[in-house]
């Protein structure tokens, strides 16, 4: 692409640190927070849109400080080569220098920890525990010795931190109590986030084996990690069905995603390129976005 070969010299600022947030990411930060606030207002929960706006932006942030320090960690460590197939990663690709990405990276950590001070003081010591939890899950997302994205535990780490707990604090935060309903709905929209990795590390599987790099895919293998996110994709709608049993009716406006999941389920195969497989990591984005979405609306409305 011509993009991954201008260099530094001839790419805008605004263009450098767009690409190092990595915006298609972020659907996956917020629609925890909509979700969460939504299943607390369809319990007739008065919104509070202060603490709404707050929750959104620190899960965005959070979310942009552990891609930012991703994107400069694996290129410290030279897991970033010129063989890689996935997206453009700027410390990599010279756009930005390794201390520019480190103080971005702070930058967003630490105005995340500003914000959490101030939901703390709304929603007490679970939100704390939440808070200090998400903060060194993102450092140690690819910080240490032995950082988590080089594991298999992986998209473990997405379905609780970009699922469960985001959706269950977001409860918390909006009614100051909880229930099975916020768990069932993490899971809902957390469970097509890890896909988005699981996809990630299948296209590069190859060269995280060569690198060391002992993801889920990488350990699963071709099939193994075929029939991993078919579960992914599929096991939300069990779940829409479990949570419109036991709390919301309107849940089931969530099945009308049910179509494009399936359809998602045969792209991932050893036959895929590179290419496609980024489409199909956009694509699973998209399915868990338009889960939220749709899920949000249905116990709301």
């Amino acid at each position: 692409m011509v993009a991954e070969r201008a260099t530094s010299a001839t790419v805008s600022s605004w263009l450098v640190w767009w690409t190092a947030i990595r915006p298609r990411t972020l659907s996956m930060a917020a629609t925890p927070v909509v979700l969460g606030s939504a299943l607390a207002w369809a319990n007739h929960v008065p919104p509070n849109w202060p603490v709404f706006l707050a929750t959104l932006l620190c899960a965005l942030l959070i979310q942009i400080g552990t891609n930012l320090h991703n994107d400069v960690a694996d290129f410290e460590r030279g897991a970033d080569r010129p063989d890689r197939i996935g997206p453009l990663r700027v410390t990599a690709a010279g756009w930005a220098t390794p201390q520019s990405v480190r103080r971005a990276t702070a930058l967003s950590f630490g105005l995340a920890f500003v914000l959490g001070a101030y939901l703390v003081q709304q929603g007490g010591w679970p939100i704390l525990a939440i808070g200090i939890t998400s903060l060194i899950a993102g450092w140690a997302y690819s910080g240490g010795r032995h950082p988590i994205s080089h594991s298999a535990l992986g998209e473990v780490f997405v379905l609780v931190f970009f699922g469960l707990l985001a959706v269950a604090g977001s409860y918390w935060l909006q009614s100051g109590s909880m229930a099975l309903a916020p768990w069932l709905g993490g899971a809902v929209v957390g469970l097509p986030s890890a896909a988005v990795l699981l996809v990630n590390n299948y296209r590069d599987r190859d060269a995280d084996l060569r690198h060391g790099r002992q993801t889920l895919a990488a350990r699963l293998g071709d099939a193994g990690a075929r029939q991993a996110y078919a579960a992914m994709v599929l096991l939300p709608f069990v779940l829409v069905l479990t949570l419109a049993w036991v709390a919301q009716p309107g849940a089931l406006l969530a099945l009308l995603a049910l179509p494009m999941a399936i359809k998602l389920i045969p792209r991932l195969n050893r036959q895929a390129s590179g290419a496609q497989l980024n489409l199909l990591l956009g694509a699973t984005a998209k399915l868990g976005l338009l889960l939220g979405v749709l899920l949000s609306l249905g116990v709301f409305l």
